[in-house]
């Protein structure tokens, strides 16, 4: 029985479009991606049923990754709710400054697809709303007065220093981010 050594097409073109969406936008051509993934256009329609079926399927791949950062980011910072917080905006510092950073690949997903029911939107919605629990939870564990505010403005912060590091080279973004976030996690009851 001969062992695979190469990636079957499938993940090939999921390879390839994590990559191209990434550096190229959702609106790369399908063309683009079948010659990148070395495969014949009736993979893509076998494994995906189209360009819209793969592209989905590479959002739900990226964000259960970028989910476990999050969560990687908050346990290395210890138990304290309020370093665990501010451990996600020191490293988005080294993310946005990371060479090849092009942004939030889900802002752009969601700027890109124009067709409002695409499912994509769905899987960028569906990560938001996990990324907030993950904020409100570690807000409610402070004692924070308004945790799903609060945790809707961190990720405001988050997605703004996004835009910002791939918009405005030569900024600290995530510095800034930082010292807003502080604000809304130490907020006091009034």
């Amino acid at each position: 029985m001969a062992i695979r050594d190469t990636p079957g097409p499938r993940e090939r073109l999921l390879q390839a479009a994590q990559s191209l969406t990434y550096s190229h936008g959702m609106g790369v051509g399908v063309d683009a991606l079948l010659k990148t993934a070395n495969v014949a256009r009736r993979s893509l329609y076998e494994h995906f049923g189209g360009k819209d079926g793969l592209l989905t399927e590479v959002l739900k791949r990226t964000t259960e990754a970028d989910e476990a950062r999050y969560v990687e980011t908050m346990d290395a910072a210890g138990t304290e709710p309020r370093e665990r917080l501010l451990a996600v905006f020191d490293a988005l510092g080294d993310v946005v400054t990371a060479p090849g950073f092009r942004g939030c690949r889900y802002l752009a997903a969601d700027m890109t697809l124009s067709d409002p029911d695409h499912p994509g939107h769905a899987v960028t919605r569906a990560y938001r709303e996990r990324v907030c629990g993950l904020l409100e939870r570690e807000l409610r564990r402070l004692g924070h007065p308004r945790p799903a505010l609060g945790a809707d403005q961190l990720l405001m912060l988050i997605d703004g220093a996004m835009a910002a590091g791939a918009t405005r080279t030569g900024t600290d973004p995530a510095a800034a981010a930082r010292e807003l976030a502080a604000v809304v996690i130490d907020a006091k009851a009034t």
